[in-house]
């Protein structure tokens, strides 16, 4: 697997900047509709259900992206896609983990919360986490020449950016559903379906765009992606499980770690990364593939009485 990826720590992709404006645009809409949901009655929950909200604080920024680091290290894939696997676990939650969360029958509640939580604050906690352990695995390989991605990660750069992908348009969104309020609840999961929507469209542009490279690398690449998403999924439930929380936060903490948003590591890989390859490929096939991995978990869960996991639910009362 790894000769077949060898070379594509050298692709650039073909993107025009018409095609990043609608991507930057496509992540601004989805926020926006992300932001609508987002009011104090979100963090209210958080500190009446703190046990479980620290847990999912914990797994999504703490755990996850140390795992991700020590499962880089272990498989030792290409440097671009480790650099794109340890963004993605920086990233905050997926826009969709509301939605698998209610098929999955989970804690709504929580599952909302910690969007909200994650969202708001990837300002500091994404580039925190990506200037860290990449900072990390550049030093530790010492193969900073071949990354073909800036060696010095900018915290400060990359916070920036973050700040005008997600920072502008959650304060638009929250400010235009308080104003609005009718209206937004009229049209929010309107809004939300056309974001997807859009998203989906310019994750296969880019594809169609870039297929001659594409077409070699998507069963390594898929593979990677399978074994990361599996990591991440898993890491939520297992750090619930370790503190016996009801099962529904569980299957919460397991859907808000697992479900990370491919669209802001695309669009800095795009903004920041020079259209890496590796990095984008990585990103492209994980924002695919976690919905269809979202869905047949949620789609399995949904059809497993909470009651039937026995002795796991004997801290429910």
């Amino acid at each position: 697997m790894y000769e077949t990826l060898s070379a594509i720590d050298d692709i650039r992709l073909n993107f025009s900047q018409t095609g990043l404006l609608y991507m930057n645009i496509t992540l601004a809409c989805i926020m926006f509709g992300v932001a609508m949901e987002i009011n104090l009655e979100n963090f209210r929950k958080i500190f009446t259900n703190p046990k479980s909200a620290i847990l999912g604080v914990v797994s999504q920024f703490l755990v996850l992206p140390a795992l991700t680091f020590l499962l880089v290290l272990s498989i030792d894939p290409p440097p671009s896609i480790a650099m794109g696997m340890i963004l993605i676990a920086a990233c905050p939650g997926g826009n969709i983990s509301n939605f698998i969360s209610a098929l999955a029958k989970a804690n709504i509640a929580l599952s909302v919360s910690l969007t909200a939580f994650a969202t708001l604050t990837a300002t500091i906690f994404t580039p925190l986490n990506f200037a860290f352990w990449g900072g990390m695995y550049v030093r530790y390989y010492q193969k900073a020449g071949h990354l073909n991605i800036p060696v010095h990660i900018d915290f400060l750069e990359m916070a920036r950016t973050v700040f005008i992908l997600l920072g502008i348009p959650l304060i638009a969104g929250m400010w235009f559903a308080n104003r609005y309020p009718e209206f937004a609840k009229r049209n929010m999961k309107r809004i939300k379906i056309i974001s997807i929507i859009l998203y989906l469209t310019f994750i296969a542009g880019a594809l169609g765009a870039n297929l001659e490279h594409f077409t070699g690398v998507i069963l390594p690449i898929g593979l990677l992606v399978l074994v990361l998403n599996i990591q991440t999924l898993s890491t939520g439930y297992i750090v619930g499980t370790a503190a016996r929380v009801p099962q529904a936060d569980r299957r919460t903490l397991s859907i808000e770690t697992g479900i990370q948003n491919s669209g802001l590591a695309l669009i800095l890989i795009f903004n920041i990364f020079n259209a890496n390859g590796g990095m984008a490929f990585m990103a492209a096939w994980w924002g695919i593939w976690q919905m269809i991995s979202g869905l047949i978990l949620a789609f399995i869960l949904s059809r497993i009485r909470l009651p039937a996991f026995g002795w796991l639910n004997s801290d429910i009362k």
